[in-house]
């Protein structure tokens, strides 16, 4: 079964749909607003700075995170830095290049409005943040310093050393801190979010736990923010931090919202490589290093057991510089990481098992001197010497692709609402901005556009008509939605298996690397179609979670969060099987071109696949977005 659904763009030109659209925000007499709630779910720099601006406004929040506080969001480790279209490098850049160059790094499968209205709200962002104090590098002028980030050949990105995340989500945090103050903003730390509660057909509260004492608690409100970020942790080993979840998006598109392009998954091609069986995360090294850095391996297999050093200039492949000779070491992520498995899978990679190039600043070096890089980097060589025992200043560093992001998510019409009335969806969390690939500095760039911007202006169109119509959390869908909680808490307890949970998500993570990783195939897919079932019936079996579910319990979080990846993990494959053609990070084997490059099928792919939840045990029924495209023509993506 296929369905169509429609965004809800407003009419008009690009550069007047936001600015006719926000015309009729803001409807709730100011009066009116401290009589509505609205529940944040997250508080990176999506939630964070939803929640800090919805309280600004005049709206009662209630603020919810799983870390201990807001300042632990995952947000924090963003490293490269922000992008915004300042031209401040005088170097051509424009909103409408920023726009550009986002739809096409994101090869055609992005919303053109969506896009459009981001790279308009970018520089917006920067004033924001610098009168906040976020610590921004400078020039000697005095002027923002920018720097060069894949998928572009101008400078827009702004950044703090190697720790932009941390900087904009402090910024982030003292706004969120003033509305705490104030009483606008109620935070819940240490709490998860395990349910939504639907009523009439509209969000209207969560269910959930409290992290340190076990008891599940109902909040109902009069809207619901869902800005929990991504599901990279499905593959087990991605960058992300160990607590990222899918549970609280997937919980909502099991009560019925929308969930578009499961499978569109980011792979980074800069990450420290994996060192043994024993890790449970991988380290991102920022692509913001690949301005200075440059990517080789050895042009001879023979020649991969060789000190660096040792290998002449002659006999190094810089095979990004080759293959790429416009954008070089700046390709986009998704051309980079297959490049680098491609030099790999040829014999020809670095250190052990060969997964692994150089990232090398011997001439960036050698051209600015030490104390400059130093100043741009210090931190990451600081972390690569901590993880690797290497000096990245004297050898170059050894990186390999990961994953890291997730392009896909819940389904969100102009208005950042889903599918479900009242349900908004922001950030990570949601598809909108980057189709089947995110270029560099764009995330943080996404998450406080929607934080700050859009939402704030959309949310009370929506609120407008629910003064008055806030449930008791003693309803009788609140009690459906508890009972349902707590019976599943009850069974993963009651399974008393002999394996842990993790050994599970590994075994999950290792089929999903292989099957539906940097490349996919149909063959695989199916095979992995067969298999995740199988894992999940076991899992279901054999799965042991100690202790008690009234208590401080890590082993019942994950087990939680584990079964979730493994319904999840068959959505992804499903997707990718779906989608026939190759796009972006979506690399289907059968669909490239001669030189190996990802080929589209715009005649019958040019949608965003949304998918609804039909039962357990039921196939997902398909809903098809068309994607059309006013500005920018379709074609095929090239940044030789």
């Amino acid at each position: 079964m296929i369905g169509t659904l429609d965004p809800k763009v407003p009419p008009g030109p690009l550069d007047q749909k936001w600015r006719n659209h926000r015309d009729h925000s803001r409807l709730v007499n100011p009066n009116n607003r401290r009589k509505l709630e609205i529940i944040v779910v997250g508080s990176g720099l999506a939630g964070g700075s939803a929640a800090a601006t919805l309280g600004e406004l005049g709206y009662r929040v209630k603020c919810f995170c799983f870390q201990d506080s807001p300042r632990r969001a995952h947000s924090i480790a963003a490293q490269g830095g922000i992008n915004a279209a300042k031209n401040y490098q005088n170097d051509g850049d424009s909103v409408y290049r920023l726009f550009y160059d986002t739809i096409k790094g994101g090869d055609f499968r992005s919303r053109e409005a969506n896009v459009y209205r981001l790279a308009e709200i970018a520089n917006n962002i920067i004033d924001q943040c610098v009168a906040q104090g976020v610590p921004f590098a400078r020039e000697y002028s005095g002027y923002l310093a920018n720097r060069s980030f894949g998928g572009a050949q101008v400078s827009r990105t702004f950044y703090a050393r190697g720790q932009t995340g941390q900087q904009l989500l402090l910024g982030c945090y003292q706004a969120l801190c003033r509305q705490v103050a104030s009483g606008m903003v109620q935070m819940f730390p240490y709490t998860e979010m395990l349910d939504l509660v639907i009523v009439n057909g509209q969000a209207k509260g969560i269910i959930t736990r409290n992290l340190r004492s076990g008891k599940i608690e109902r909040h109902a409100a009069d809207a619901v923010v869902l800005a929990t970020g991504g599901y990279g942790n499905v593959f087990y080993l991605s960058t992300n931090a160990r607590g990222s979840n899918v549970t609280a998006t997937y919980r909502a598109y099991k009560r019925g919202a929308l969930f578009a392009n499961p499978s569109f998954t980011q792979i980074h091609p800069t990450c420290i490589p994996v060192s043994g069986d024993y890790q449970s995360k991988l380290t991102l090294m920022s692509e913001s290093l690949r301005n200075d850095g440059r990517v080789w391996v050895p042009k001879r297999k023979e020649d991969r057991f060789k000190p660096p050093g040792e290998i002449p200039e002659a006999d190094r492949d810089y095979y990004l510089e080759r293959k790429y000779p416009s954008y070089g070491n700046l390709a986009p992520r998704d051309i980079s990481s297959r490049a680098a498995k491609e030099v790999c899978d040829e014999g020809r990679g670095v250190g052990p098992g060969g997964r692994g190039v150089y990232l090398d600043f011997a001439d960036a070096i050698k051209r600015l001197g030490v104390e400059t890089i130093r100043e741009r980097y210090g931190n990451l060589f600081h972390v690569y010497q901590k993880i690797t025992g290497e000096d990245a200043y004297k050898v170059p560093m050894r990186i390999y692709p990961a994953v890291h992001y997730t392009m896909g998510g819940l389904w969100v019409d102009y208005d950042l609402m889903s599918n479900v009335p009242g349900l908004f969806v922001i950030g990570e969390a949601n598809f909108s901005d980057h189709g089947a690939n995110r270029l560099g500095a764009s995330a943080l760039m996404q998450g406080l556009a929607d934080g700050y911007f859009v939402m704030p202006n959309t949310l009370p169109n929506y609120l407008a008509g629910q003064m008055g119509k806030r449930p008791f959390p003693e309803s009788p869908e609140f009690e459906q939605a508890e009972q349902s909680v707590r019976a599943r808490i009850e069974k993963l307890l009651k399974v008393n298996g002999t394996r842990s949970a993790d050994s599970f998500h590994r075994e999950l993570g290792l089929l999903l690397w292989d099957k539906c990783g940097m490349s996919r195939n149909e063959q695989g897919l199916r095979e992995a179609l067969r298999k995740i079932p199988e894992l999940r019936a076991e899992f279901w079996r054999d799965v042991r979670v100690p202790g008690d579910k009234e208590d401080y319990n890590q082993s019942l979080e994950r087990a939680g969060r584990v079964a979730d990846f493994l319904e999840f993990a068959e959505l992804m494959c499903i997707d990718a099987l779906e989608r026939d053609e190759s796009a972006g990070a979506h690399f289907r084997e059968e669909h490239q071109t001669p030189d190996g490059e990802a080929l589209r099928d715009d005649e019958s792919h040019a949608a965003v696949f949304a998918w609804e939840f039909q039962g357990d045990g039921q196939p997902s029924k398909l809903y098809r977005e068309q994607l059309h495209f006013e500005t920018v023509h379709l074609a095929q993506r090239s940044y030789k």
